[in-house]
């Protein structure tokens, strides 16, 4: 190629092996393209074997259910924390439990935009560890102030595979089959919550709310560090644009060719440019796509409606059903129940219309829609039924009855929901 031939874009025109031109110094420089070898690379994480994509699903699944778990542990002990700091107001016993879910939202502002610079792994492994120091601070809390912020940490922190598993998901799993593996990945944030006051129930009634949160957090700082050693030995990182970019490093140090950039390169943006885009990217689907902002707000009312019941199982099957405090762990079993029918039914569902379409030449990402038509009934039918019988002091298994339709219905939408936007549009989009 001549010092005269036109400058071209390599943005645009970057493709495997082509040599394309850019300016530099006011010249033509010729650039070697470094992209996979094809569609059936073995090193695009696409087609990785089973074996080494399964050790990395299972890392995240794992990782995923130590933050919720976590979010309700003293969920049953809730009147003891706040007996203990003099507060009587229900509002902000509420707010000490679901403040953890507040995490879980200004956490993605900043690690989504993190993994895109600097990889999925660095941030996974990071986070683990400032997310064990989080529940420690939280066990040690000296006021509620102290304690509402440090449960804040915590669910920041601990939000990063709930934030970028999709991710990563994406990156190894091919569509037709991403609806069951967001469906095991859900088991996490959803029986996560329901697990956590079973086992902080007997813990408070046994040693009090501090120990629920002090032996709580040594369980989750031990189970945290598990998954942080499992993230260094077992996970990979699987984002295409670091591993092209680390694949042209390679290779320009093996050649000695420096004009050896990656087909991706261009994907690689300036920090500020990353953040901006994640702040800004997030708002625009929310304002200009109805589809996006309904199913969004849709979705973060019933989650908060969960952790709204979460707050009154202790108050309701404690003072209306004479229940223990131990005794009250075991009532989030009926929600748990609902969530592994919610998610078994929604992923196979989800799967079986993707396949379907796809044969069928008209597959669009929203067709993963669909079951959340009749799985969306399941949630007001289980509110009304467990607060019309806890009003009227049935048997307590009627309550707890309708907690499991809640359980269905929420786990419907969120595997309907995480499998359309983060598992197909976002990832792919």
């Amino acid at each position: 190629m001549s010092a005269d031939a036109p400058t071209k874009d390599i943005n645009k025109e970057a493709e495997n092996g082509q040599v394309v031109a850019v300016e530099e110094n006011g010249r033509a420089v010729e650039v070697d393209v470094v992209d996979w070898t094809g569609e059936d690379d073995v090193e695009k994480p696409l087609n990785w074997t089973n074996k080494r994509k399964i050790k990395q699903i299972l890392v995240i699944c794992y990782n995923t259910f130590l933050t919720p778990l976590g979010s309700t542990m003293f969920a049953p002990a809730i009147q003891q924390v706040m007996t203990t700091f003099h507060s009587s107001n229900p509002l902000l016993a509420s707010f000490v439990v679901s403040v953890w879910v507040l995490g879980y939202f200004f956490g993605p502002l900043v690690i989504g935009p993190l993994s895109e610079l600097y990889g999925r792994l660095p941030i996974y492994a990071v986070c683990s560890v400032l997310f064990v120091l989080a529940n420690i601070a939280t066990a040690l809390a000296p006021s509620l102030g102290s304690l509402i912020f440090f449960r804040f940490l915590a669910g920041t922190f601990g939000a990063t595979p709930i934030t970028i598993g999709a991710g990563s998901f994406g990156d190894l799993i091919k569509p037709q089959h991403r609806g069951g593996v967001i469906a095991i990945w859900s088991l996490g944030p959803l029986l996560g919550p329901i697990l956590g006051p079973i086992a902080g129930g007997y813990l408070g009634e046994d040693a009090g709310w501090r120990w629920i949160c002090w032996y709580g957090s040594k369980v989750l700082a031990i189970a945290a560090g598990v998954g942080s050693v499992a993230t260094i030995i077992f996970q990979e990182e699987t984002y295409p644009v670091v591993l092209l970019e680390r694949k042209a490093a390679r290779l320009r140090k093996e050649t000695g060719e420096d004009n050896l950039t990656s087909a991706l390169a261009g994907a690689k943006k300036k920090p500020s440019e990353v953040f901006a885009r994640g702040i800004i990217r997030p708002l625009k689907l929310l304002v200009m796509s109805p589809v996006v902002a309904s199913l969004s707000i849709y979705q973060g009312l019933v989650y908060g409606f969960m952790y709204l019941l979460f707050t009154t199982f202790p108050i309701v099957f404690q003072y209306q059903y004479g229940f223990s405090s131990g005794t009250i762990g075991l009532t989030y079993l009926g929600m748990g129940v609902g969530s592994l029918i919610g998610l078994v039914w929604g992923g196979i569902w989800s799967d079986s219309l993707y396949k379907k379409k796809a044969k069928q030449g008209a597959w669009k990402p929203e067709y993963r829609l669909l079951p959340l038509v009749p799985g969306c009934l399941f949630v007001p039918i289980g509110l009304f039924w467990y607060g019309w019988s806890a009003q009227a002091k049935v048997h307590w298994i009627v309550p707890i009855i309708g907690t499991m339709f809640m359980g269905i219905g929420v786990n419907m939408l969120m595997v309907c929901y995480r499998s359309t936007f983060r598992g197909t549009v976002l990832i792919e989009g």
